[in-house]
């Protein structure tokens, strides 16, 4: 509703601003229009006598001329009455003298507007104003003689009536109809170029809209057709091709129109642009092959087949108002209209002004042609209607991407929860394959040991001295599964400085000293519980081998991280291994088996001197998180 407000601004404001000064000035009491004359056709460079053979004219004239031939220069004679000498200067002013021509006062030449010659072909559109010396009005009565040249190639002469009074009250008539028929053309022709630019911009980086493109190539045709009338003086070998351009232009614009009338109503069909474009093409055709004078024919002929074509684009229009049944839809018909009856008011007034005449007597004469405002107001109906496509389309995408986003945000969040979940399932997960894997290396260590003491103490085969000592097996079996589960954070310097701490009592009471060190990084090295376990069990297999049969007397531990791999190295200076590795028992093949479990790699050798060397490398960075 706020939009189509503004397009009912626009509208007032733009018919406000072209029909207020259109209507004939208001005559001011000394403003005086002279609407008799006596005529004469002369070639004379100065006032033929009064004895020539003058007739009787009314003013404006439109005067024919003969079958075959070309209008002649034509004098016109006229007299005004001046009750006293003026104190302010006087002036004549003409609103139209299309070929030119000279203003004499009382015998005396006071002004004129250059004719055509063998160097420039004219055709003026600018009103033209006199200056009338001061001198030269006195008190009486003047008379005031007129040559007017006609424009080569046209059959009529056409000439307004004067208007003589104050120069200042002429000058308000004078530039307003400069405005609007010299400055306004100037103006509309360099906005149709920046609009064409535009336009046909956006139809080559999106040549699917191909309404901006038609509304570029119609805007660029009016503008073509306007400079016709804003260059008023071209050489006379140029001059056809300047008509033919002005013709070209004219059917152009208003087949173009047709063209995006029937796209815009989806109405549109491959035959009729075909027809469309061939009907354009015919006028040019026609004035090329029948000679480049052949001006009126064509023009006059050719342009009343563009009339039925402007009443069709209406009521295209008016068809697609009636399917899209809104308020902006009515714009573009309405405008349509405007400008097919300002194109059939100009067409009377060159083909029959007499008809005109009749129908409006003092308006004919003031020779307005309003196909000027009427086809700007129909650009700027286009104009105004693809903007609100544009605004539209801006919105829906606007919409869209608000839409997109508030999906691809549920979506999101969506994602992110089923990732939370996931995780929290792997943890489970997780948690529960870790309670699994402890719960067989107890079943397995604790329970089976536990068991078979059992079994040994009811059978009788076991001492006390053995029970005691398989009851410390068990319980440091159990210590190390706690060692590996104590810490909340699975941080393996926590659980092997427990590990330490407890074996360095025991390898004290062995008689074996004990050095150790751990060189992990600041983030620390988190394993899993199993994998903590698995590792503690090892070194408590090679610590127990030092207790036991090493014989050692000193013990090194040292884990830390190398290039990527976790490296824990047993160092004793014992007996060193027995020559049959296969005889030193099966906790060292125990070792074996649990370093290929964590994907890692176990190796027993000899000292430098003497002794055993067991090195654990695990491998981190291809396994983080190793459980």
């Amino acid at each position: 509703m706020r939009c189509w407000r503004l397009r009912r601004a626009l509208l007032a404001c733009a018919a406000a601003v072209l029909l207020w000064p259109i209507p004939a000035p208001a005559r001011d009491a000394v403003v005086e229009e002279i609407r008799q004359a006596q005529i004469l056709e002369s070639d004379a460079t100065a006032p033929p006598p009064a004895t020539a053979a003058w007739q009787p004219a009314a003013l404006p004239l439109s005067r024919g001329a003969l079958p075959n031939q070309a209008p002649r220069v034509t004098w016109l004679r006229m007299r005004f009455d001046v009750a006293r000498q003026p104190a302010e200067f006087w002036g004549v002013l003409l609103l139209y003298m299309y070929g030119g021509g000279q203003v004499w006062l009382d015998g005396r030449l006071v002004g004129e507007l250059p004719v055509a010659s063998a160097a420039m072909h004219v055709r003026w559109e600018r009103p033209c104003l006199i200056v009338l010396p001061r001198a030269y009005l006195g008190a009486g009565r003047h008379e005031l003689a007129i040559r007017a040249s006609p424009v080569d190639g046209e059959t009529v002469l056409q000439l307004p009536a004067p208007r003589v009074g104050p120069l200042a009250d002429l000058r308000v008539q004078h530039d307003r109809r400069h405005f609007w028929m010299h400055t306004m053309p100037e103006l509309t022709a360099a906005g149709c170029l920046v609009v064409t630019m535009l336009m046909l911009l956006i139809w080559w980086r999106l040549p699917e809209e191909v309404l901006y493109g038609w509304f570029g190539i119609a805007a660029l045709m009016w503008g073509i057709r306007t400079l016709t009338f804003v260059i008023e003086a071209v050489p006379p070998e140029r001059w056809q091709w300047w008509r033919l351009l002005y013709l070209a232009s004219t059917g152009g614009f208003i087949v173009v129109l047709a063209l995006f009338a029937g796209r815009l109503g989806g109405m549109h069909s491959r035959w009729t642009e075909r027809a469309l474009l061939a009907y354009w093409a015919v006028g040019p055709a026609w004035r090329l092959a029948s000679g480049m004078n052949s001006d009126e024919p064509v023009n006059r002929l050719w342009t009343a087949g563009l009339i039925p074509i402007a009443i069709g684009i209406v009521v295209v229009s008016i068809v697609t108002a009636r399917r899209q049944r809104t308020p902006g839809s009515l714009l573009l018909p309405g405008a349509l209209a405007l400008a097919t009856l300002t194109g059939i008011h100009d067409y009377l007034l060159v083909w029959k002004p007499a008809l005109l005449a009749r129908l409006v007597p003092r308006w004919a004469g003031e020779r307005y042609f309003l196909l000027h405002y009427g086809a700007d107001l129909v650009l700027v109906a286009m104009g105004v209607l693809l903007c609100a496509r544009f605004v539209i389309s801006v919105r829906a995408l606007r919409v869209l991407n608000e839409t997109l986003e508030s999906r691809i945000a549920d979506r999101e969040r969506a994602l992110n929860a089923n990732f939370s979940r996931m995780a929290e399932l792997e943890r489970e997960n997780a948690a529960a394959m870790e309670r699994k894997l402890i719960m067989r290396e107890i079943h397995d260590g604790l329970g089976s040991k536990l068991f078979t003491s059992l079994s040994r103490v009811e059978r009788g085969a076991m001492d006390a001295t053995e029970m005691a000592s398989s009851l410390r097996a068990c319980i440091a079996d159990m210590r190390l599964a706690l060692e590996a589960l104590a810490p909340d954070d699975h941080d393996l310097r926590v659980a092997f400085g427990d590990f330490m701490f407890r074996w360095g009592g025991e390898l004290q009471a062995a008689a074996v000293r004990c050095s150790w060190s751990v060189e992990l990084p600041d983030d620390s090295v988190q394993l899993g519980p199993h994998a903590t376990l698995q590792l503690l069990r090892m070194a408590q297999e090679a610590l127990t081998n030092v207790a036991k049969h090493a014989k050692a007397r000193m013990v090194d531990l040292s884990l830390v991280v190398r290039d990527g791999r976790l490296v824990l190295r047993i160092a004793d200076d014992g007996v060193g291994l027995p020559p049959d590795r296969e005889a030193s028992g099966r906790g060292l093949r125990n070792m074996l088996g649990r370093a290929q479990q964590l994907g890692g790699t176990v190796t027993i050798a000899r000292g430098p001197e003497h002794g055993t060397i067991v090195t654990l490398t695990l491998e981190l960075a291809s396994k983080p998180g190793i459980p």
